[in-house]
């Protein structure tokens, strides 16, 4: 018995010697660690590959400006960009010479393109559901996304000084005309012109809006999701205390062809106000992937200028905040969506414009390197407010994932 016992002394010692030197030689080495935090996004970067300007022009009798969001179809190799011009709301469509020939060098770096050709095939007017043309400045249209079934989603800001709901409708690509009529939850219509106590502000509504296509085939019995977010928070949201982030929403919809369901809300909490800025706000989203993220385009005026900031958005784990009637005051207790910067459009080598719309372009190609992944594009166009002294400037990026 006693040489058993030592036997299995034995046996214990050399086990927990072994367990020992192995943790010993793993902690020497230099296993990098991977906080919560890092594991949350995406490997993602984004460089600039090229560029485009829409010279100053008119098109069918009309100014041709004030873009504030576009839409890629790569089946048509075409962009349609959304005009917010109030009189006469409109989109066009446009061709970018060699834009789906962009490609990126061999070693998957980017590989900088002289400007591409940008110019306009069509102009497409929205009108009513019943074909009639919109009363001026009873539509301002700000957001828009292509949808798998061949139209147009778009997001209007409304007015509540004019008593102008905001709106988010369906609309034919070929006609304009408006087809169905997204609902809109109570807390977001204004309640008073004059009096306003609750919902959107003037010119910080309905601003940005993507969608999520499933990854089955698309087709028209197919649901998607639909996201709405707002440019700045509901007046029933706002804290006026300038150190208290803006809180702005993000609606969560699924389109089908037999019923359209709101599925949650999410805070958005802004990054500070920019010292001097008389606009600060959230003018565009795109959904990166199917598992809850997007980028964020914060956008704010002011005496520095423009200040542009793209970010990845993470909502895993975001309250959903649809029974919460207002953000004001202490918000504790809710886990807003996540944010991660991953560009400065400050370190950009080019004077910054009123970049407001973004939308996913082609594919790019990995020129010479057959093995390496192709990057999607990213387009991001501004708005010249119909002002001589800004431009419609659109910039390409290549986004990468690792």
């Amino acid at each position: 018995m006693v040489l058993t016992s030592l036997a299995g002394g034995f046996r214990l010692f050399r086990h927990s010697f072994i367990c020992g030197l192995l943790i010993l030689l793993l902690s020497g080495c230099a296993i990098p660690r991977v906080s919560a935090e890092d594991r949350l996004f995406l490997d993602i970067s984004v460089d600039l590959v090229g560029s485009a300007t829409l010279e100053k022009q008119t098109f069918d009798g009309e100014p041709v400006g004030g873009i504030s969001a576009i839409a890629y179809d790569v089946t048509r190799d075409r962009l349609y960009a959304l005009s917010d011009n109030r009189d006469r709301p409109r989109f066009y469509t446009l061709k970018i010479d060699s834009l789906s020939t962009l490609s990126t060098a061999a070693d998957s770096q980017p590989t900088l393109a002289d400007p591409l050709a940008l110019s306009i095939e069509a102009v497409t007017y929205l009108t009513d559901a019943a074909g009639e043309p919109y009363p001026i400045s009873t539509l301002d249209p700000e957001g828009m996304a292509l949808t798998p079934t061949g139209t147009l989603l778009i997001s209007t800001e409304g007015s509540p000084s004019r008593q102008v709901l905001p709106t988010v409708g369906e609309y034919d690509i070929a006609t304009g005309q408006l087809k169905t009529a997204i609902p809109v939850p109570a807390r977001y219509l204004p309640d008073s012109a004059e009096s306003q106590s609750l919902g959107v502000q003037e010119n910080l509504s309905f601003e940005a809006l993507a969608i999520n296509v499933s990854s089955g085939t698309g087709g028209v019995y197919e649901p998607y999701r639909l996201f709405v977010a707002t440019e700045g928070p509901l007046l029933q949201d706002l804290d006026f205390e300038p150190d208290v982030p803006y809180k702005n929403r993000l609606i969560h919809y699924t389109i089908s062809p037999y019923q359209t369901t709101l599925i949650s809300e999410h805070l958005y909490e802004m990054d500070a106000v920019p010292t001097g800025a008389i606009l600060h706000g959230l003018p565009e989203i795109a959904v990166l992937d199917q598992s809850g993220h997007f980028l964020g385009l914060e956008r704010s005026y002011g005496l520095r200028g423009f200040v542009l900031k793209l970010f990845q958005l993470a909502s895993g784990g975001a309250t959903d905040i649809s029974a919460i009637d207002s953000l004001k005051g202490d918000i504790s207790g809710i886990s807003p969506i996540r944010k991660q910067l991953v560009l400065d459009f400050a370190d950009l080598d080019l004077p910054l414009q009123n970049y407001e719309a973004m939308t996913f372009g082609p594919t790019l190609r990995n020129r010479g390197n057959r093995q390496a992944n192709p990057s999607r594009s990213l387009l991001v166009m501004s708005d010249d407010n119909f002002s001589d002294d800004q431009e419609t400037s659109l910039l390409i990026f290549s986004l990468q994932q690792e």
